[in-house]
């Protein structure tokens, strides 16, 4: 017997203010608040991506280091960079360059989670 998965993802992360939270969710990375459920510290925004949300879920710290890092898609990297930039998010360096294959950046959210935006250059000349 194999699992009958739906076409559906959220990605949860601990955050420590979840007003604080949403707020940069939405304005920096354009999520949409989809509900919040105050009495358990959690709410799911979506991302853009079909089938894909964000679960930010309120604890008293959030652990640095380990586990998974969320990586969303773009289409232009050096603009995606350049939005950040004018929001002021802390960014691990330059974007990084892997001739024929990718162009990435990792950046973090206000808790330190590290996320990481990508620019797929499989297939272009």
């Amino acid at each position: 017997m194999s699992l009958d998965y739906v076409p559906e993802l959220t990605a949860s992360m601990g955050v420590t203010d979840i007003d604080r939270s949403i707020d940069w969710y939405e304005t920096v990375l354009g999520f949409k608040l989809l509900y919040r459920a105050d009495e358990i510290g959690w709410c799911e925004l979506s991302t853009g991506t079909p089938g894909v949300n964000v679960g930010l879920s309120q604890v008293q710290q959030v652990p640095q280091g380990g586990g998974a890092t969320n990586v969303w898609a773009v289409t232009e990297i050096e603009a995606a960079k350049a939005h950040l930039d004018a929001h002021g998010v802390r960014q691990d360096g330059e974007i990084q360059h892997i001739p024929g294959l990718v162009k990435l950046v990792t950046f973090y959210d206000p808790d330190g989670n590290a996320m990481m935006l990508s620019q797929s250059l499989i297939g272009e000349q």
